[in-house]
């Protein structure tokens, strides 16, 4: 039975046969099982508090609209206080002298939902709700892509003048003015106008680019000295946790810079590229246009056009040592599975005993001088065909027209909430089209 919003004796009933029948979020509402959505957020134990301004399931429904109309944070809000079909995709209706004023309202939604909610849990059961509607269960395509998040290109020259610009510029004389301190003297300043004639130039040679490193490592020395004899005098009562985090993150920061200035071919594990998010890593994706990517790594299943997130990690990995859990978790999902399309790169040796152990038709290249029969041959184009035409197109469609071209969230967990729903948002859109297709099949009766 579908999750209603109103009961039928309400005065919205109309609005809401409107929402359901005559406009396109009617539509992908219907595709959403919500009410098994409501059972991933924990239950409010104490009634202390103002009441929400959303249900349980508009949590869920505004992070679907993030990705489907391509808003920011700011606009969503706007459009919510002023479009009631929008507010009735969240289960709510705002009165005519109700407005959300809260700029922050969106960001803090897609918090609580990354803090609480099991994304194995909930695309599985989004998955669950379109499996009768999803064609060829037992084709299973792979590949995987890097959805990159919103941070600048780094450099080690940015890196460094970034780490000595939130020592010397923020948090020095902030922490000093505070606490009556003297402030420690430096050549920051001189500094700052020989970076700003370097970043201006329009040739950076490899001698001058390396006496940038020098000095800003020698002026990030001597700030996170000073910073941290402050921090002893003052017993750091003014530094928040964040920024303490930050000071850690620096001190490695100079630690790598340093090794890798005195040791340039030496090569550094889990290299740090922006002080403020430590976590992302440089993943080598060897395109031409872009060889290096900053974000997240993420293998992807695709089933009858629909995909799923099988692995995501911030860190480079290689996707060929995924394809026998891939069919474990296809099996779990969908059944056996008959028919394998991937890129070259899984055509290992352990794969392919593996796929022909257990009667897996793959579209591997054929080892040896012997040749394919013809059948064998047209089943491996067509499986070529599919990968590279709905796997890879969905790729771009994703990033074009789902917000997942830069992931704009704060943290790891905010990132993970946009990418699943610009995914899965993307797969609800899908499900639309197809009914809407069955539809128009089906003979009108006289």
């Amino acid at each position: 039975m579908q999750y209603t919003l109103f009961p039928l004796d309400s005065p919205n009933f109309t609005k809401l046969y409107l929402f359901k029948n005559k406009t396109d979020l009617g539509s992908i509402y219907q595709t959403i099982d919500w009410a098994s959505l409501i059972k991933l957020l924990p239950e409010k134990k104490t009634m202390v508090g103002a009441s929400s301004w959303l249900p349980p399931q508009g949590y869920f429904g505004l992070m679907f609209l993030k990705h489907y109309l391509k808003l920011s944070d700011e606009k969503l809000l706007e459009r919510f206080n002023t479009d009631w079909a929008i507010q009735m995709f969240c289960g709510t209706l705002l009165s005519d002298n109700e407005i959300i004023k809260d700029n922050s309202f969106v960001s803090r939604v897609r918090k609580y939902i990354g803090k609480h909610v099991d994304f194995e849990e909930f695309q599985h059961k989004i998955i669950e709700n379109w499996k009768d509607e999803i064609p060829d269960k037992n084709i299973l395509l792979e590949d995987a892509t890097c959805y990159e998040v919103y941070i600048r290109f780094p450099t080690d020259v940015k890196l460094l003048w970034e780490s000595c610009e939130w020592l010397w510029a923020k948090q020095i004389p902030a922490i000093c003015k505070l606490n009556k301190l003297k402030e420690p003297r430096s050549k920051f300043k001189d500094q700052r106008k020989k970076y700003l004639t370097y970043s201006k130039l329009r040739k950076k040679s490899h001698q001058k680019t390396k006496a940038r490193k020098r000095a800003s490592l020698r002026l990030l020395l001597k700030g996170i000295t000073e910073f941290q004899q402050i921090l002893n005098e003052t017993k750091a009562v003014n530094l928040s946790p964040q920024d303490a985090q930050i000071f850690k993150t620096i001190k490695v920061v100079y630690q790598q810079q340093k090794h890798h200035l005195d040791n340039p071919k030496a090569k550094i594990s889990d290299r740090i590229v922006s002080i403020y998010k430590p976590y992302i890593r440089p993943i080598v994706r060897g395109k031409e246009n872009k060889p290096v990517e900053f974000g997240i790594k993420v293998h992807k299943m695709q089933v009858g056009g629909i995909n799923i997130i099988e692995h995501d990690s911030y860190s480079a990995y290689n996707e060929c040592k995924r394809l026998k859990i891939s069919i474990l978790k296809h099996k779990k999902m969908f059944g056996e599975c008959s028919h394998i399309s991937a890129d070259r790169i899984y055509a290992t040796n352990e794969n392919r005993k593996h796929c022909t152990k257990n009667n897996i038709q793959t579209n591997f290249c054929r080892k040896g001088s012997g040749k394919d029969d013809k059948p064998t041959k047209k089943i491996k184009e067509i499986l070529n065909k599919q990968r590279s035409t709905s796997l890879e197109g969905s790729f771009g469609t994703e990033k074009e027209h789902y917000l997942l071209n830069k992931i704009k969230a704060h943290n790891p967990e905010t990132e993970k909430v946009w990418l699943f729903f610009g995914i899965h948002t993307a797969n609800a859109v899908k499900v639309v089209r197809r009914r809407e297709k069955a539809k128009q099949e089906i003979p009108q009766v006289a």
